[in-house]
């Protein structure tokens, strides 16, 4: 199993009866799953459906599942109330008759409240059952889109990481042939700094072999190289493995850079220090990545 990032979308469009809806589900970078939904009133157990499908198939990311639904109003009825009419024709009569007012016309008449009377039709049960059972296949498969989307994204960040762990384990080996030379490049560069100080005296090559043993211990970078090459080990071992690596990996990568930053700091050869600093350039590219795997 390869894998996967977080970043991805996946929709779907649905109809059935007079109903006819989008299903959309789409995810960014997050620490942890966080799932919302929203659907159109009337279709409250569609939520359900959304919340537990998103959280078989991720373990992070923010994922946003939204359904729009619109229904065709092909059921509504209009009718004229003739008895409100003949109400409000009965009470301008007499105006009427007077010759106070002119005849109502029948726009006029028909634009009064209650002459107009829209209903709808009583939803059938049976057929709205139907419907959400559409609507909730359609989230699912809007989820397994955004599955694939995810898996796609983790397949092309694969080759990133695996090419940046490469680089770190050749940046790491490159270091240690460096590292040999630490011990009498810290010898000589005691041994001329003694010598301008304070001549050439007796017994002064037995302390400056003293000093400088001193000095390629604590220069010592063995350690560090030697828990870089088991950070790449650890690395290669995530990117091949099976199910979500994307916590252990940034947990890896702060203890790559922990061991760069020792590297560094314990050089005494310019050469080292620059390999240290592309070695902290690279860790951090890898990090970069490593936020986008689940």
């Amino acid at each position: 199993m390869s894998i996967s990032g977080m970043t991805g979308f996946g929709r779907v469009d649905g109809a059935l009866g007079d109903w006819t809806w989008s299903a959309e589900a789409r995810s960014v970078n997050g620490r942890n799953l966080d799932v919302r939904f929203r659907g159109p009133p009337g279709f409250e157990a569609l939520e359900r459906i959304a919340r537990e499908g998103a959280q078989a198939r991720f373990q992070r990311g923010q994922v946003t599942i939204g359904l729009q639904a619109k229904r065709v109003e092909s059921q509504a009825q209009v009718k004229v109330n003739l008895e409100q009419a003949e109400r409000y024709l009965a009470a301008v009569a007499g105006l009427v008759a007077d010759g106070r007012a002119a005849p109502p016309r029948v726009d006029g008449l028909l634009a009064l409240r209650g002459v107009i009377e829209v209903t709808e039709a009583d939803p059938d049960p049976e057929a709205l059952a139907r419907v959400e059972a559409a609507m909730g296949a359609s989230l699912t498969e809007a989820l397994d889109a955004l599955q694939l989307a995810r898996e796609a994204e983790g397949a092309a960040l694969m080759g990133v990481l695996a090419g940046q762990t490469d680089r770190i384990a050749d940046l790491t080996a490159a270091a240690a042939s460096l590292a040999g030379e630490q011990p009498a490049v810290l010898k000589a560069r005691f041994a001329r700094r003694m010598r301008e100080l304070i001549g050439d005296p007796a017994g002064l090559e037995e302390r400056i072999v003293q000093e400088a043993a001193a000095m390629a211990v604590k220069a010592d970078v063995r350690e560090e190289l030697d828990r870089l090459a088991g950070h790449v080990d650890s690395a290669r071992a995530l990117l091949n493995g099976d199910g979500p690596v994307g916590r252990r990996l940034d947990f890896l990568t702060q203890e790559f850079m922990r061991e760069a930053n020792t590297l560094c700091s314990k050089s005494a050869l310019s050469p080292l220090t620059a390999v240290g600093l592309e070695l902290k350039a690279t860790i951090e590219q890898l990090r970069e990545q490593v936020q986008n795997v689940e």
